[in-house]
């Protein structure tokens, strides 16, 4: 068997055909790296004529000492638990990198390590793939760790709704009752979610410069955005939808549900008083009640949807998230939301669309993407596990991020220096 490098559309065409494929392996993402200063190879090992595997590899140069790194996004498409030929690719990459000046290689497999239900419990006799893990280690692949929290490049944990062969129905019913309540809540609220076009991109990057302010972390330009669009959009890869509030459609909406109760106390009060609806005074009572209540909660909600309007006029934006769609899922890669109107709980429509859009389009997956492998309440980040799973689903654990050295001395001292850099930047941020 040989590695040898391929064209864009040669990897194209063998890489789709791999179960572990995502939108990090394609000549799109590549194409977008480009612009961060990573150059990028397509290899393929093959058989003769028969490719057996291949991948995408990005690199960079360190200017101070003429060597490059090497990340291959989301890991090799290959199959991990075949350990021979996971170890001719390696010793090929190897070859390869080395030739190329790189000092070492970092992979994160798409790859399930165990199987975990909603809860994060792990399944027992569940599917596992611990032997892909132990391959790697085997053939000198440094592991990260089975970290807890989010810090590798992309996500070791994530929450993922299982599409496949499911109807809108399904997944509803999979929901807990307090997200479909407020599902049909926006609904009525006069929320309404659309995909938006280039020419509004800076309204997706004003969300993320709200978003950014109150979460306290640093938001990237709006150039980044427009490169995602050029390198992705057109590809069909990037999808960014966002969750608007029609104020005269809700004011609509109270004024109907108004009249709908006050018809339904006056019909029960005209067939209480002429004898047609048996119902003792206790009953009717406590239900008249709650009606005059619900009149009262409503007529004051159509105040504040007044206020509303002076201030918004009669539709705003709450939210949107910026998705990635490629091979069989639908992820949910950043999103946020306006603080001053976070009450109307957009998140949980723009997720919603986004979800029927997989539905809709036949994707095997809908993944919300990063959370935390802490499922303890006082874990700061709980809340974000707690409302993903709020959608039903389950949580998934990859075997997570591995090095492979080519050159241990300068290996070593980029860690030591990438690291120091890190802490400097961390300070000057604070």
């Amino acid at each position: 068997m040989k590695l040898i490098e391929i064209d864009e559309k040669e990897f194209t065409k063998i890489a789709d055909k791999s179960p572990q494929i995502t939108f990090h392996q394609t000549k799109s993402w590549a194409n977008l790296k480009s612009t961060n200063g990573w150059i990028h190879y397509y290899v393929a090992l093959k058989d003769d004529n028969e490719s057996k595997a291949c991948a995408c590899l990005l690199a960079k140069k360190i200017p101070i000492i003429n060597k490059y790194i090497f990340y291959s996004p989301r890991g090799f498409l290959i199959d991990y638990k075949n350990k021979e030929l996971l170890k001719e690719f390696t010793n090929n990459i190897k070859k390869f990198i080395k030739k190329k000046k790189g000092i070492f290689i970092k992979i994160d497999p798409y790859v399930s390590y165990v199987e975990h239900d909603n809860n994060g419990n792990i399944v027992k006799d569940g599917k596992n793939n611990k032997d892909c893990y132990q391959n790697l280690i085997d053939l000198g692949y440094i592991h990260f760790g089975f970290n807890l929290m989010q810090d590798t490049l992309q996500p070791r944990w994530m929450h993922v709704i299982n599409t496949k062969d499911k109807t809108i129905e399904d997944i509803m019913n999979g929901m807990e009752s307090k997200t479909r309540q407020i599902l049909r809540k926006n609904e009525k609220c006069g929320i309404t979610v659309r995909e938006i076009n280039k020419d509004e991109l800076k309204i997706f990057k004003d969300i993320m410069k709200h978003t950014s302010d109150r979460r306290e972390f640093i938001d990237r330009p709006l150039s980044y955005y427009e490169n995602m669009w050029k390198y992705l959009h057109d590809d069909g890869i990037l999808k960014i939808m966002i969750a608007e509030i029609n104020f005269d459609k809700y004011k609509e909406n109270t004024t109907n549900e108004i009249e709908e109760i006050k018809k339904e106390l006056e019909e029960r009060t005209y067939k209480k008083e002429n004898n047609l609806l048996k119902m003792n005074e206790k009953k009717f009572d406590q239900k008249n009640k709650q009606d005059k209540e619900s009149i009262t909660r409503l007529e004051k909600q159509l105040e504040k949807i007044d206020d509303y309007i002076k201030i918004y006029g009669k539709k705003t934006t709450l939210g949107g998230i910026l998705f990635l769609i490629y091979g069989n899922e639908v992820l949910s890669l950043y999103g946020g939301s306006e603080e001053k109107l976070m009450q109307f709980m957009s998140a949980y429509s723009v997720h919603f669309a986004g979800i029927k859009y997989a539905v809709e389009n036949h994707y095997d997956r809908y993944n919300f993407y990063g959370i935390t492998g802490d499922f303890r309440e006082e874990n700061p980040l709980y809340g974000l596990y707690l409302f993903k799973k709020s959608f039903g689903g389950v949580v998934v654990e990859l075997i997570g991020e591995f090095d492979l050295v080519i050159n241990k001395p300068l290996y070593y001292s980029y860690k030591i220096a990438f690291k120091t850099y890190h802490k400097i930047k961390n300070i000057l941020k604070k």
